[in-house]
């Protein structure tokens, strides 16, 4: 992909992890969970750019904190757990702290239907014998059911994760007789962005080279569609200088967007270039 007004080519992880910066508003705080990048580099951009005054709450050490350093893997405890402001208990996080500061927070789901309700727990219909377990809910269910600031995004689409019908519902949606909270606001995928129009999911950006069509064969059910449905916004040269030189020189946000042997490959790398081997 290419900027068409600078020509500055720019890859598929670097185009997410923009669109979330640009989700982020002054002042906010954003909370991030365990083992996502993608969110962590377009969470600091933000901050470099155009919300200096966000604050961080992450699910690494409890850690709430206004500080930043470049993304890594082998130590990255290593920072929160010395440059947090304040640290709790993962309970506390979730049923206590987390809703008197009314994060903005981005999940990534397994499954997400047209209403936005979302699965990070099994795939299969019986949670006992699942086809195969997830990564697990963590604060999600207490989450979602209250906060109106949920966003989420998905590395690579496809109908494993876009469905008619999640197995099970991790994360609640656009949902009828919900009393409080919202279901998702934004989702940013490999192939564009997304919001909800009176409860159904919009496609409202095509990133640049993408087909409608294309979304929507790789959709498990119909979409709605933008009027005038534009390219999404390339990011500036200045966005991607950040995050190649300042923000994730390791390239650690591209674990996200590659499966088997190429992640295999890239994570030795960035182990071995941190002197973790």
């Amino acid at each position: 992909m290419t900027n068409p007004e600078s020509q500055t080519a720019y890859s598929i992880d670097e185009l997410i992890s923009v669109c979330i910066s640009r989700q982020i508003v002054d002042g906010e705080v954003v909370a991030q969970g365990i083992n996502t990048p993608l969110v962590m580099a377009g969470i600091i951009l933000a901050k470099c750019t155009h919300a200096p005054n966000i604050q961080f709450a992450s699910a690494i050490g409890g850690s709430v904190g206004s500080d930043w350093a470049p993304l890594g893997v082998a130590r990255i405890e290593d920072f929160w757990l010395t440059h947090g402001l304040l640290h709790v208990s993962f309970a506390a996080a979730a049923l206590d702290l987390l809703p008197q500061f009314h994060p903005k927070e981005f999940f990534r789901p397994a499954q997400v239907d047209a209403a936005g309700n979302f699965n990070n727990l099994a795939f299969g219909d019986d949670i006992a014998r699942p086809r195969m377990r997830l990564p697990g809910s963590g604060g999600i269910p207490d989450v979602t059911p209250h906060s109106d600031k949920i966003f989420l995004y998905v590395p690579r689409h496809s109908r494993v994760t876009f469905v008619e019908k999640v197995d099970f519902v991790s994360g609640l949606g656009h949902v009828t007789g919900r009393t409080y909270g919202h279901g998702p606001r934004y989702l940013v995928s490999d192939l564009g962005e997304f919001d909800w129009q009176d409860g159904r999911m919009r496609l409202r950006s095509l990133h640049e080279g993408v087909t409608l069509a294309q979304v929507q064969r790789k959709t498990g059910f119909d979409l709605l569609i933008a009027p005038d449905l534009p390219v999404t916004t390339p990011p500036t040269v200045e966005e991607l200088r950040l995050l190649r030189e300042d923000i994730d020189p390791l390239g650690v946000r591209r674990l996200e967007t590659l499966a088997g042997s190429a992640r295999k490959d890239l994570l030795r790398e960035i182990l071995a270039r941190e002197n973790a081997l």
